[in-house]
């Protein structure tokens, strides 16, 4: 990885911005947990996890950007988020480190977006966020 990226790098935008930018063509790559997305996440995501949770604790997914390799091109648009914002921070910043500039991290993330009303109503809010205890 380019020591030269880290978060400081990483354009972060706000939901209605990522709404705009997932209806203009880009992805939404959710970097939350299997069991977290299965729970609910948006239309048509992308669920690579970034961590995995063990009994050492948490720890990065050694193969997340070989996974997003597999299934994206470095020239593709990415929305990046997670369930508050500090996964995808740092996803987004080990994707632009990796060459993959059109990423943008969703601040907020997924919990942002229920909050905003674009997860539908199908379930409570509550029922559709997770507690997220990633952050650091």
């Amino acid at each position: 990885m380019d020591a030269t990226n880290s978060v400081e790098d990483v354009v972060t935008v706000d939901v209605h911005a990522a709404k705009e930018l997932l209806n203009s063509g880009h992805q939404y790559l959710d970097v939350r947990t299997s069991e977290e997305f299965n729970k609910s996440h948006v239309e048509n995501a992308l669920n690579i996890p970034y961590m995995f949770k063990t009994q050492e604790g948490r720890v990065i997914n050694p193969d997340f950007l070989a996974q997003v390799s597999a299934l994206c091109n470095k020239e593709d648009s990415f929305i990046v988020a997670c369930n508050s914002g500090g996964r995808s921070l740092k996803a987004s910043a080990d994707l632009l480190a990796a060459g993959y500039n059109k990423v943008k991290n969703m601040a907020g993330g997924y919990s942002a977006w229920v909050d905003n009303g674009f997860a539908g109503d199908s379930k409570p809010t509550e029922e559709l966020k997770t507690a997220c205890k990633w952050r650091h």
